[in-house]
């Protein structure tokens, strides 16, 4: 009977949908977003009165349920789960409202999601809100999910860990905390890299050391190039984030021109004139030479030192026992940048 009340539940929303497009009530993706990421419960409240399904999908994100989480509106959560909305429901891309809530960092919508049944681990293969809690450096609703039984371990799709995300955007105080949890360093992911190469790659040399043994260190000293290109994301800039968000506000009110729209390409040109220059600073910052210096009698006292060009030697493995004291990471912005979405 199961299957047949689900069939007979989705057949009642899409005739409710098609009546209210039919009758012109039924707002757009578009426009049903920016109201909610505008907080307009009575907006919103008046559409579900209408028959809106309590799942439809908005233009960017997903459901109304996870927009509100996105936002952290624990009072459109209610709104929406009242009228049916489904806690665990998926986006294109398997996201769901918990795991939004835990990448903005709201701590309170993500208890709340918790409360009510939010999908804590999942099965397979996925990205869980642990991953993007981490990700994103949100300590207290790290926490808080740990408490509640995530995964510490957890793989997503690509076979990635939580701390391999704490190790790829240098979180350090994260990493060290999922160690001291149990976090197991020695996963990989379906490329074989584990949390040291990310760290490596990305210039963490604090994370790596907590990582990795010293053997390990030093043959990262030996083959820094090894590690390929760093990969560390950065949100869009505040320019380009703007310009979107007045795009899509005068597209749900019917007043986009075409001058805003140039400003918006303008600006994301200048974004990739960015991107490559930093991709250039950071081939030019690539190191030349490897040097260990050592003194006679001293064993131990070994320094594995990365020589750059025009600026000296830079230890790589500062603090460690037998390297000298770090120097500072290379001011170069990441290569790719990845947006909110």
């Amino acid at each position: 009977m199961a299957p047949l009340k689900s069939i007979r539940r989705l057949a009642a929303a899409t005739l409710a949908t098609l009546a209210l497009a039919a009758h012109g009530a039924l707002p757009d993706p578009v426009q049903f977003g920016v109201a909610l990421e505008r907080g307009d419960v009575k907006a919103v409240r008046a559409w579900l009165d209408e028959g809106l399904p309590p799942d439809y999908l908005a233009d960017r994100i997903g459901t109304g349920l996870m927009i509100a989480a996105w936002e952290g509106n624990i009072e459109l959560m209610t709104l929406f789960v009242s009228r049916g909305a489904n806690v665990n429901r998926t986006n294109a891309n398997g996201e769901q409202a918990l795991m939004f809530a835990a990448w903005r960092g709201h701590l309170d919508a993500t208890r709340w999601l918790l409360d009510r049944g939010a999908q804590l681990n999942r099965r397979g293969l996925e990205w869980t809100a642990l991953h993007y809690a981490v990700f994103a450096g949100h300590e207290q609703v790290a926490q808080l999910l740990l408490e509640r039984g995530a995964d510490i371990n957890a793989r997503s799709t690509n076979g990635s860990t939580p701390l391999m995300m704490a190790a790829r955007e240098g979180r350090q105080r994260l990493a060290t905390w999922l160690l001291e949890r149990g976090a197991d360093a020695s996963l990989r992911n379906d490329v074989g890299e584990d949390a040291f190469v990310w760290a490596m790659r990305n210039k963490h040399p604090q994370i790596a050391k907590s990582l990795g043994s010293p053997e390990r260190l030093a043959a990262a000293a030996r083959e820094p190039e090894s590690f390929g290109p760093q990969t560390r994301s950065q949100p869009v800039p505040t320019r380009i984030d703007d310009l979107l968000a007045e795009m899509r506000s005068a597209a749900a009110e019917g007043r986009l021109t075409l001058e805003l729209q140039s400003a918006y390409l303008a600006a994301v040109r200048d974004l990739r004139r960015t991107q490559a220059a930093a991709a250039e600073a950071t081939r030019r910052d690539a190191p030349k030479a490897l040097e260990i210096r050592a003194r006679r009698g001293e064993p131990g006292r070994e320094q594995a030192v990365l020589v750059y060009e025009g600026d000296g030697a830079r230890d790589l493995f500062g603090g460690h026992p037998g390297f000298a004291t770090p120097a500072p990471e290379p001011a170069t912005a990441p290569a790719d940048i990845t947006p909110p979405q």
